[in-house]
């Protein structure tokens, strides 16, 4: 391996680790020639897909693209990098798994969704909210809405929560979502 700083090709390994679960050797490698220390990582070749664009356009993979996205949904929330990349590399194995030349952008664009929302409702709507063009505040509410109600089933509540008073800030979004207009032959639920 060439040294960053000298440029001499030969050197030795001080030590050799497996990382992300086993897909990569990390090596701590030191320059015969100038004794700079350096870490070099290993991974087999893996080819991902071509993605088919909505034109019908095809494109290499590219995993900037996803975790650019990601970072923007999940900004100011309490959601580490590591775990950002974590979730990318959810993305790429179930991509790989699929054993295909070619993806369309719909099918990475749910999976990323669908993987989000597992983790933060905030930035799942965040990303929905870009990902899917909402042009008004009524494709928010009916988003919202659709959230509340996989989440209310999930937990076994009723579709229409009510936040207890002085409960202190909403932490989720069906917390905000009895505040929003009901629409015409909805239920209402008295409030306690």
């Amino acid at each position: 391996m060439r040294c960053p700083r000298c440029h001499n090709l030969e050197d030795r390994v001080l030590d050799s680790r497996m990382i992300k679960d086993g897909r990569v050797i990390r090596r701590r490698r030191e320059c015969l020639r100038c004794g700079h220390r350096f870490t070099t990582y290993e991974r087999a070749e893996e080819t991902m897909p071509l993605v088919i664009k909505k034109d019908g356009r095809r494109e290499p993979y590219s995993r900037e693209k996803i975790l650019v996205g990601i970072r923007k949904a999940f900004e100011k929330r309490p959601v580490s990098a590591q775990q950002q990349e974590e979730l990318v590399d959810e993305v790429e194995r179930y991509l790989l798994s699929l054993g295909e030349k070619e993806v369309t952008s719909r099918l990475i664009g749910e999976k990323v969704m669908a993987l989000i929302k597992e983790i933060d409702q905030v930035a799942y709507v965040r990303f929905a909210s870009v990902y899917r063009r909402f042009r008004d505040l009524s494709d928010f509410i009916e988003e919202l809405r659709t959230l509340m109600e996989a989440t209310s089933q999930e937990e076994g509540l009723p579709s229409t929560p009510s936040r207890p008073k002085g409960s202190g800030k909403p932490s989720r979004v069906k917390d905000f979502l009895p505040r929003l207009p009901l629409e015409e032959g909805e239920d209402t639920e008295s409030e306690d």
